[in-house]
């Protein structure tokens, strides 16, 4: 396989630093690399729904919910990685375009849930399918082995990572 950007990266800093082990930029640099790659790929995937990221994750957290599609704004700011100023911000706007709806919480008088509405469910199916589609061909060049072998040391190394208190 041909050498890529991170091949010569990696070769500069053993020539200018060579007693520094530099082995963790064969694997985090290329990640990090993939990470910005996917994030615009995404963002062009949701765009093409008139959708930005953020709201593609509120919604799909809404959507893997299930039944009635609904979480309280609690549980998003969980599922999302927000504040919750952010997920009340997000939820006002995500209701302005038809979206989602807000709901009394019939089990807490003072609380709410956020429910997905029809639409919000058509636009966020729509992106999720294209958006598979797209990765799908991304992932093509690996074998399912290579695949399942990957996705385990991914989970391996984000582990710490989730497992932190917030």
């Amino acid at each position: 396989m041909a050498a890529d950007d991170v091949d010569r990266i990696v070769s500069a800093w053993r020539r200018e630093r060579p007693g520094l082990d530099v082995a963790p930029l064969e694997v985090f640099s290329r990640v990090s690399r993939l990470a910005r790659r996917l994030d615009r790929a995404r963002g062009t995937a949701f765009a093409e729904h008139g959708l930005d990221g953020w709201e593609f994750d509120v919604l799909s957290a809404l959507r893997r919910a299930g039944t009635p599609y609904e979480l309280s704004p609690g549980q998003l700011v969980t599922e999302t990685l927000v504040t919750s100023g952010t997920m009340t911000n997000r939820v006002d706007r995500l209701a302005a375009r038809g979206y989602v709806e807000r709901h009394p919480d019939p089990t807490d008088r003072r609380g709410v849930l956020v429910r997905l509405t029809p639409a919000g469910m058509d636009v966020v199916d729509a992106a999720l399918a294209d958006l598979l589609a797209h990765e799908h061909q991304l992932l093509a060049e690996l074998s399912d082995t290579e695949r399942d072998d990957l996705a385990a040391l991914l989970r391996r190394l984000l582990h710490p990572f989730e497992t932190e208190p917030s």
